[in-house]
C-alpha cells in the first residue's frame, strides 16, 4: 500500500485479525471485538510505561492476544498443568502468527525474531522489552478485568494471583498499579497481596 509504513502494514494487520474475535464487549464507545479492545489497551499501557519503546515491542505487546480464541482454555485439561500448558501453546501460536505478519511487513528476520521472544515472554526479568510487555499485560488485567475476574473468586485466590502478578512487575509497573483507582473490594486484596 502506496504510503504504508511496514509498522502501519503490520499493525493493521493484526488488528484485522482481532477484530475477527466473535466476542464482544461493551464500551463507552459502543460494541468492539474483546480481542481489539485488549489490544488497543495493551498499546495504551505499553505507552505509558515504556514510552519510548522500539516497533518490534509495539508490535509485540498489540499481538499478546492474537486470535486467542481460537484455542479455547477448555480444550486442556481444568487443573495447573493444564492452565500451563495452555499458555505456553498459547503464546508459541502467537508468537509465529506475529511473526508471519511482521515479516510480511517487509521487517528483517532480527526484528520478526524479536517479535516472537517478546510475546513467548522469554527472558522476563532480564530484558526490559519483555519486561515492558509483561508490564502493559499486568496492569491491563488490573485496570480493566480485575473486578470481573473478582466476581468469580474467593479472597484468598484473589490475594494469591495479585501477589504473583505483582512479583512479575517491575518498579515502574507497581508505581503505575499503585495510582490505579480501584473498587474497595479489589484495594483491599492488592493490600493483602502486597502485605503477604
Amino acid at each position: 500500500m502506496p504510503g504504508t509504513t511496514p509498522f502501519q502494514f503490520a499493525q493493521e494487520a493484526l488488528d484485522t485479525a482481532h477484530a475477527e474475535d466473535p466476542k464482544h464487549e461493551m464500551t463507552e464507545e459502543g460494541e468492539q471485538p474483546a480481542e481489539l479492545l485488549y489490544a488497543q489497551r495493551m498499546s495504551d499501557w505499553l505507552a505509558r510505561v515504556a514510552p519510548e519503546a522500539s516497533e518490534p515491542l509495539q508490535l509485540a505487546v498489540r499481538a499478546q492476544h492474537l486470535r486467542r480464541w481460537e484455542v479455547p482454555r477448555d480444550d486442556y485439561p481444568r487443573d495447573r498443568p493444564g492452565y500451563l500448558a495452555w499458555r505456553r501453546d498459547l503464546g508459541r501460536r502467537q508468537a509465529a502468527l506475529a511473526e508471519t505478519i511482521v515479516r510480511e511487513a517487509g521487517y528483517d528476520e532480527a526484528a520478526v525474531e524479536h517479535v516472537g521472544a517478546l510475546i513467548r515472554k522469554e527472558n522476563l526479568k532480564r530484558d526490559a522489552d519483555t519486561q515492558a510487555l509483561e508490564d502493559a499485560a499486568c496492569l491491563v488485567f488490573m485496570a480493566h478485568y480485575f473486578s470481573d475476574f473478582a466476581r468469580e473468586h474467593d479472597d484468598d485466590k484473589l490475594v494469591r494471583i495479585v501477589a504473583k502478578t505483582w512479583r512479575k512487575m517491575s518498579p515502574r509497573g507497581h508505581e503505575l498499579a499503585s495510582a490505579l483507582t480501584l473498587p474497595e473490594r479489589e484495594r483491599e486484596i492488592v493490600a493483602r497481596a502486597l502485605s503477604a
